[in-house]
């Protein structure tokens, strides 16, 4: 069988050793970065069977404007847009099998690893998906110099980045979204996910600038590490630099100078659940020797908007 087994010692057999240390550790894990920004409070009413297609509606603005009247003159009528949203509900999941030795014969308990590592690879997981959804996101920024940009409407960019991200490219992207009225978050500001080296450059040049910090919030979001310009920052390393984010998901940009950055305001990413994540155990098969642990969710991520007008989330980018 695949899985953890008391024949191989790194599989299994390295649970009981002589002068084994009693402390139970685990290589390094990040935490959710993407799906702490899913909107699941409309999700709740999804639950179990009611279909695998989750659906709500975005309302546009009227037609025409208001504006003044004449006497003796009806007011003018108008109308506005309904568009609707879908996301499909899928499962995911993952597990570990284990014999009955290798639980008999560890002295670290096997079901306690095993759930440690099932549930870091659930927050993995759900947040690669999160972070999928925002990447359908159709508004590119790229840095074409370190006081330039261009803005694409398409989920394309088609210009390659040739600056790191700096303060002057912050300002421009909160300008931009600001005119494009995208709504703010509820402490009035916007939010940044990215690499640690992405916000390298951005970080040295605001050393020295007070405002580039983080107090007078009630709530931090995980992986918060400052402000600038209306503007929280949040570092991550769930999902690959250069890959799975941005027009180029093949490799590092070619100028070498940044990476992907997802700024965005509010009502981003809608999150239907029907089984939240949680720990299975199965069904001991072959008398009991056979043995396993898996993490189960059924649910699935959409991005809100899919309209270029009506677009909260802004991705800094680059063609290659």
């Amino acid at each position: 069988m695949a899985g953890q087994v008391w024949a191989t010692s790194s599989l299994g057999g390295y649970m009981y050793a002589d002068n084994l240390s009693k402390d139970l550790r685990q290589a390094v894990q990040p935490l959710t970065r993407f799906r702490q920004f899913a909107d699941i409070k409309d999700a709740a009413h999804q639950g179990l069977n009611k279909g695998d297609t989750f659906h709500w509606n975005v309302y546009g603005n009227v037609a025409t404007q208001g504006t003044t009247l004449t006497e003796g003159t009806a007011i003018a009528e108008t109308s506005f847009t309904i568009t609707q949203g879908t996301l499909t509900v899928n499962e995911y999941g993952n597990s570990i099998p284990f014999t009955e030795k290798l639980d008999d014969l560890s002295e670290h308990s096997v079901k306690e690893v095993i759930n440690k590592v099932l549930k870091n690879d659930a927050a993995k997981a759900l947040d690669t998906a999160a972070a999928a959804q925002f990447d359908a996101a159709l508004l590119r920024m790229v840095g074409t110099t370190t006081a330039a940009a261009s803005l694409t409407v398409d989920g394309t960019a088609t210009a390659t980045n040739t600056s790191a991200l700096n303060t002057w490219h912050v300002k421009n992207i909160v300008d931009t979204m600001k005119e494009r009225n995208i709504p703010s978050y509820q402490s009035g500001d916007y939010f940044c996910i990215a690499w640690p080296s992405t916000l390298r450059s951005l970080k040295n040049s605001l050393e020295t600038i007070h405002q580039y910090t983080s107090e007078g919030f009630g709530m931090i979001m995980n992986g918060e590490i400052g402000r600038y310009e209306g503007v929280r920052f949040i570092e991550q390393t769930n999902i690959a630099k250069g890959t799975g984010m941005g027009t180029d998901g093949s490799g590092t940009w070619s100028g070498a100078l940044s990476d992907w950055a997802v700024f965005f305001g509010e009502d981003t990413v809608a999150e239907a659940i029907a089984t939240p994540e949680e720990v299975r155990g199965k069904i001991p098969t072959d008398y009991g020797r056979s043995r396993g642990i898996a993490w189960y969710y059924l649910g699935g991520f959409g991005i809100v908007h899919s309209a270029a007008a009506e677009s909260r989330i802004l991705i800094w980018d680059s063609k290659t």
